[in-house]
């Protein structure tokens, strides 16, 4: 019998959205010669980190139920092709310092690890990874679009997505039993 996953931690998974987004604006408007600032966005990126995803307590807060040992499981698999991607995607620009390729590079690779999100947050995160990965997309075909606009619209829709987490999605399930029962 399949397992059911029930995604108990958007919450906390909206917050982290929320937050990141407002790290990636920040980061980009101090780019400077970087674009994207990154001393900056690796500051706000584990400040945000440690307080969301390492807090036990704000974590036990905003949970609404229990994740299954698959969905931890996935959130080690996703954590590990997020590095894999941005080596494989950004990497090949770092030794020639080009950044918007860079920066490009890591907002894609983000974009397809939400995809595997699914697993443990739900839906959303398909949409979310496929937004994400079109605006990249737009950044990678546009080269004369600023790469501030491209970075703004993508920490935009992470904010979108992070608000529609945290106050309005309910913890919900997916898998044939709840098929079957409606749920």
């Amino acid at each position: 019998m399949k397992e059911v996953l029930e995604f108990n931690h958007k919450k906390q998974c909206g917050l982290w959205l929320m937050l990141i987004g407002v790290v990636l604006i920040i980061s980009a408007v101090l780019g400077g010669r970087f674009l994207v600032n990154p001393f900056v966005f690796l500051i706000g990126y584990y400040a945000c980190f440690f307080g969301v995803n390492v807090n036990k307590k704000l974590r036990k807060k905003l949970s609404q139920g229990s994740i299954s040992k698959v969905q931890i499981r996935m959130i080690y698999i996703s954590i590990a092709a997020l590095f894999i991607l941005m080596f494989a995607i950004a990497g090949p620009f770092i030794p020639g310092w080009h950044w918007r390729q860079i920066w490009l590079g890591v907002l894609l690779a983000t974009a397809i690890h939400f995809l595997l999100w699914f697993v443990v947050h739900g839906p959303s995160m398909i949409m979310l990874g496929i937004v994400c990965i079109i605006i990249a997309a737009v950044g990678y075909m546009n080269p004369g679009i600023p790469l501030l606009w491209i970075v703004v619209a993508d920490a935009a829709v992470k904010i979108d997505f992070g608000v529609y987490l945290f106050f309005f999605s309910k913890p919900s399930k997916f898998g044939a039993e709840a098929q079957v029962s409606g749920l």
